[in-house]
Parts: C-alpha cells; structure tokens; sequence
C-alpha cells in the first residue's frame, strides 16, 4: 500500500513540476511591448534611422535578449531603401500564443526573395543583433538573433 502511495506522489510532482516548467517557458517572462516602440534600421554609415509604423504588436521578456518578438506594418518601405542587409537571417519561433509571428512563413518568405530581411540593430545585448524582415507591402517582422560575436 505504501509503495503505491509513493508511485502516486511521484508522478504527481512530475506532472505538475512538468506543468509549471512548461507555464514558465511559454508564458509567465513574457511582457507586451508598448505600441510607441521605436523600429530602427542601421545605415551604412552606422547610423540608426527610426522607421514610421502605423501598426506594432510586440513581446519581449527580461529572462533572455532573445525572446523579442514584433509584428510591425510599415507606412513607408521606402525607407528601407539604404538599410544594411542581414548577413544569415534566421527568424526565432515564437510562442504559439503570439499568432502574428510565424517563424517558418517568414523564414520560408526570406529564404525565396519575398521578403528581406535588414540589420535593425548590432548588439542590442552582448552577443546579439535585432533583425527586421520586411514584404513588399509595408508587413514587417521584428526578433533578436545571435550575432557569431560570443563563439570568436
């Protein structure tokens, strides 16, 4: 009777450590971004150009520089006419309660010239770039990627 109490109590505190590790990842780091965001794109010379947006959704949290994530409709792609290209883009997923970024579609999207991705920001945190692909009409997205500069 007691060896099946202690299997109970064991899966128990499995299931709900399991539980509470699964709610920590996808859900309790992460903050709404205010709409008055800045999205910057870097120009050759190293300057940073504030970009216009009519519209921003955005999460970010404080437990890790990679977990930021943006859904932005430009109001001027032209203004991303002189912007740095992005050497290896590589969108990051989001969590799957954040629907309007879609890693595989922007990847897929980037990967076959439907989108382009540019450079928004260099070392936005230590070892870590904001990237920003953007669609011909105005639809951008926004996340943060390792930049290479940690493993040299």
């Amino acid at each position: 009777m007691m060896g099946k109490f202690l299997v109970v109590l064991m899966l128990g505190c499995a299931v709900v450590g399991g539980g509470l590790m699964y709610y920590l990842q996808v859900y309790a780091f992460y903050e709404p971004l205010p709409e008055t965001t800045v999205v910057r794109v870097t120009l050759p010379d190293g300057s940073k150009q504030p970009l216009s947006i009519a519209d921003f959704e955005g999460i970010d949290a404080y437990s890790s520089p990679l977990r930021m994530r943006a859904c932005v409709q430009l109001a001027d792609v032209g203004e991303l006419a002189q912007a740095v290209p992005a050497a290896k883009p590589e969108p990051l997923v989001a969590p799957g309660w954040f629907g309007c970024f879609d890693a595989a579609a922007i990847g897929e999207a980037l990967k076959s010239g439907q989108a382009t991705a540019y450079l928004s920001e260099h070392e936005i945190a230590r070892g870590v770039d904001r990237l920003i692909a953007a669609f011909p009409d105005g639809r951008a997205f926004v996340w943060h990627q390792l930049n290479g500069t940690l493993e040299k």
